[in-house]
């Protein structure tokens, strides 16, 4: 039974190659993101561990802590906590860091590295150990700075140059003191490093005379384990805590795998829909073979084989064909990983150097996928052909399923959908995040239910066509016929086309529902010509409000600053407005009471509102974080959204309470309204700063669609996988049911019907198929954007479902088109057949 499993494998190559290029791109995809992730991982990894090579332990302080009515101070790391480190026992040399943001431009006016990881620091000394400087000095002074090399060399500044920078939002321009290496991950990915004398730096990321870190290194012959014990000594356990260089650097590690991890999770979900739609494509193969093959296999248990080495045999050749499969997966999977690693040196994400990590366990898993895939895809065919008895494969009595079968399948597959109609019902009606558990069930067993029903969906739709196929007249008739002659063939074509498109469309509905939804928002609640803030969602500084305020044509600001509070024993954000402006800058809908901020009125937002039991008219009081309290009235009761929410008061109530005021960003009008000179005249009396932007409505809601559609187009990508499996999912179908149909297609030629008739049947059949499996597709698809939006919908009041009719259109022209395109090698070789062959043909 080996050697015959073996030779049908020999026997039939050119059939199971669709089959091998399908678990081959299921399994490189898997394979390549476990490389792909794997090599970052570890470049970052290998990056940071550098990062604390002079750091044997350091301090670093606890969190705060909110208690009764009273908020937590930030603990401090002052000169004199570092001082009596230094003279701990066994302490080397001991550095106190101070760090923060830092936007540097290049000499185009543009941001250098990628905003998010653009660090500011500090220089400590003359000589830090942690930069050692390739040129220049160590900077002194407020108009002196350090830049990385990196930096250095992409913006072209060497030393003696000016340079424009940004912490808060005023432009700084010192001059390029010193070049200096770092082994810091964050320049390694790509970003900057900009370095002052401590002094300056602990005034500009407002740390007067406080540290973020003090780091210590261990003297000669000192443990980093003996000098944290030392230091335990003398540091205050409220205050700070103790860690060593390697816990750090495990921690980072760690950070790095879990940051990591959601990434890789996301690649895994795609490669396994590819998988899945290739399961569809592995079994609809192994059934027609089996099909083709069952006087063979009949003939085999008339001469004594029994049922398990016929299953047995056929899961042998299914072993052959995943192996095959998985190793040439593999292969590809590495070329994929060391791909995407150079696309996002391409794209500018640049990462660490490393080597490409090709794990043990990524080959294991790759080889496993691969080959269990195929064996369980090939399971119930082979068990469906053993139970066949000899007599009725020999005279092929078996071929039509039986009624009860059918009434089974259809029984259970109405059981499942309907059950994941309820469940995906129910879940709509709860709340956010509660519903999506509930909701993901639902929808696997619908996707399940509508699988298994679709060969009783498919005599109807496809009937449903009949008269545009008229039109073509013999062909269309038979191409229709043909269609519905293998219901289960079929559905597990058209199933795996429906998988891509269901997923393709949820994702378009919701897209393009939360982009209006998006739309909608900052149309109602902002009145605004222009929001300022910086790129990279960190505060500004005070001062740009104020510069803001002063200008020629500016009508109305009003910053927005953010406060802890204490209320009713928890702790409540508080949002300082300009109380005599923010009415005229906002257009939020208010439930109770009037919008007036003012003194000790606020108003707060539904939400807020009924957690605390409060309406128009009711007091309570507030201990601010310099520990005042206060008695507030609520003036008003408005409806919140994602853009402005909770408790708002007047900012000159607020700020005799803050230590150090920053805002989010400041909101202002015009007297000439939105305009690109109005634009262009901030810009710049702000300094042409890289780090502030300035975006009025529009801009907001583009931001936000260009956001929706990198992400839209990263889906399609990877769903494109998915998409051109099912292809060779139709081709294979096609492929063998010309083979299977040899002699039918013998008889019509030799009655009359040419080639070019022949050509258009296959050619129609695949069309009907696939626009059969798209019409599925973008029913689920939009089933399941609509119920995806109205758990969004609960928790954002503006949420309006947008069905995207022309993006629809296009996928279902997507699919007609590749059923056209599946079917040109099918319908080529059927053409092709010689039809005296053809007829004597089994």
């Amino acid at each position: 039974m080996f050697r015959t499993a073996l030779r049908n494998v020999l026997a039939h190559k050119a059939r199971l190659l669709m089959t091998v290029l399908a678990v081959m791109l299921g399994v490189a995809f898997v394979s390549g993101t476990l490389v792909f992730t794997n090599t970052i991982s570890d470049a970052y990894q290998k990056s940071s561990a550098k990062g604390f090579g002079q750091v044997d332990v350091a301090i670093q302080p606890e969190s705060r802590k909110d208690t009764g009515d009273t908020i937590g101070k930030d603990p401090k790391l002052t000169q004199a906590l570092l001082d009596k480190a230094a003279k701990v026992p066994g302490a080397g040399s001991t550095i106190g860091v101070v760090n923060g943001f830092t936007a540097v431009a290049g000499k185009n006016g543009k941001l250098v590295g990628n905003g998010f990881q653009s660090q500011g620091g500090n220089y400590w000394g003359t000589k830090d150990p942690r930069y050692p400087l390739t040129s220049g000095h160590a900077p002194r002074g407020g108009n002196e700075v350090a830049l990385d090399s990196r930096t250095a060399a992409r913006a072209g500044y060497k030393v003696g140059d000016t340079v424009r920078l940004s912490v808060d939002g005023p432009v700084l321009t010192p001059t390029v003191a010193g070049v200096f290496t770092t082994d810091d991950g964050n320049v390694a990915a790509g970003g900057s490093l900009a370095l002052f004398d401590t002094a300056t730096a602990q005034r500009l990321f407002h740390r007067a005379g406080e540290f973020d870190e003090i780091d210590v290194k261990a003297a000669p012959g000192t443990s980093q384990t003996a000098l944290r014990s030392a230091l335990g000594q003398v540091v205050p356990k409220d205050v700070a805590s103790t860690t060593t260089g390697r816990q750090l650097a495990d921690d980072q590690a760690t950070e790095i795998a879990s940051a990591m991890s959601g990434m890789k999770t996301g690649l895994l979900v795609f490669a396994g829909i590819a998988l899945f739609v290739g399961t569809f494509i592995i079994a609809n193969t192994f059934t027609m073979l089996v099909a083709q093959r069952t006087k063979e296999l009949a003939l085999l248990r008339a001469v004594g084989a029994s049922r398990r080495q016929v299953t047995r045999s056929v899961l042998v050749e299914a072993f052959f064909v995943g192996a095959v499969a998985a190793v040439a997966g593999l292969v590809a999977g590495i070329g994929i990983g060391a791909g995407m690693r150079s696309l996002m040196g391409t794209l500018g994400a640049t990462v660490p150097d490393g080597p490409l990590v090709i794990s043990p366990g990524t080959i294991a898993t790759a080889l496993l996928v691969g080959v269990l895939i195929t064996m369980l895809a090939a399971w119930l065919p082979g068990r469906r052909a053993a139970k066949i008895p000899p007599v009725a494969a020999m005279s092929s009595v078996h071929a039509q399923a039986t009624t009860k079968s059918l009434v089974v399948r259809n029984t259970l597959g109405a059981l499942f959908a309907g059950a994941g109609v309820a469940v995906v019902l129910y879940a709509t009606t709860m709340n956010g995040s509660d519903g999506q558990a509930p909701m993901g069930l639902g929808a696997v067993l619908l996707i399940i239910g509508v699988f298994v029903l679709t060969p009783l969906l498919s005599r109807p739709l496809i009937a449903a066509a009949a008269p545009v196929l008229r039109v073509f007249g013999v062909s269309g008739k038979l191409a229709r016929q043909n269609s519905v002659r293998n219901p289960r063939r079929t559905a597990a074509t058209a199933s795996a086309l429906m998988i891509g498109l269901t997923l393709i469309t949820g994702m378009t509905v919701m897209a393009g529902s939360l982009q209006k939804s998006i739309d909608k928002m900052a149309s109602s609640a902002i009145k605004a010509d222009y929001v300022v803030s910086m790129a990279n969602g960190n505060s500004l500084s005070p001062d740009v409000a104020k510069t803001l305020s002063g200008l020629d044509g500016v009508t109305a600001t009003s910053p927005l600053r953010n406060a802890p509070s204490r209320i009713d024993g928890r702790t409540e954000y508080l949002t300082g407005v300009n109380g005599a402006s923010i009415a005229r800058l906002t257009d939020l809908k208010v439930d109770e009471g009037a919008f007036k901020v003012g003194g000790s009125r606020v108003v707060v937002d539904r939400d807020t509102a009924e957690s605390h039991r409060w309406k128009a008219g009711s007091g309570f009081t507030v201990a601010y974080e310099d520990g005042a309290k206060k008695r507030l009235t609520v003036s008003g009761v408005y409806e919140g959204n994602q853009m402005i929410s909770g408790i708002i008061l007047d900012n000159t109530t607020l700020a005799p309470h803050q230590s150090d005021a920053s805002d989010m960003q400041v909101m202002l009008k015009t007297s000439s309204g939105t305009s690109d000179a109005a634009k262009t005249r901030l810009e710049k009396a702000l300094g042409d700063n890289p780090a502030i932007q300035v975006q009025d409505k529009k801009d907001i809601s583009n931001g936000i669609a260009q956001m929706f559609t990198l992400l839209l187009n990263m889906l399609y990508g990877l769903l494109a996988m998915a998409v051109i499996v099912a292809v060779l999912g139709v081709i294979n179908t096609l492929a063998m049911s010309v083979f299977e149909r040899s002699q039918e297609i013998g008889m019509l030629r030799a009655i009359g019907l040419d080639r070019k008739g022949i050509k258009r049947m296959v050619r129609l059949e695949s069309l009907v198929i696939s626009l059969f499996g798209g019409v599925l597709g973008i029913g689920l698809g939009v089933f399941f954007g609509w119920a995806a939006g109205e758990l969004v919908g609960s928790r954002m009041a503006t949420y309006e479902l947008v069905l995207p009719w022309a993006r629809m259109a296009l996928f279902l022209l997507l699919a007609g088109t590749v059923g056209v395109l599946a079917s040109l090698w099918p319908a080529r070789r059927a053409a092709r057949l010689n039809m005296l062959t053809a007829i004597k043909s089994e």
